[in-house]
């Protein structure tokens, strides 16, 4: 199935919720935010949410710093 992530079309197996996604992509889930269509996708949803094809995501990492 394809997705876009971040502007980048990938190629990614069927069946994936957004934490398999994550883990697919090699994304640790601890400091992320993730936008789906459009609209912000609450962490607790993650497990729930199905990755669909032509979904478009932006996942955001946070990082630290002084």
């Amino acid at each position: 199935m394809h997705v876009i992530v971040n502007g980048e079309e990938k190629e990614i197996p069927d069946g994936l919720s957004v934490t398999g996604l994550l883990g697919h992509l090699g994304i640790h889930p601890g400091r992320v935010a993730i936008e789906r269509n459009l609209e912000i996708l609450p962490r607790a949803k993650w497990d729930e949410t199905h990755v669909q094809p032509g979904d478009r995501y932006e996942i955001v990492n946070f990082v630290g710093g002084g």
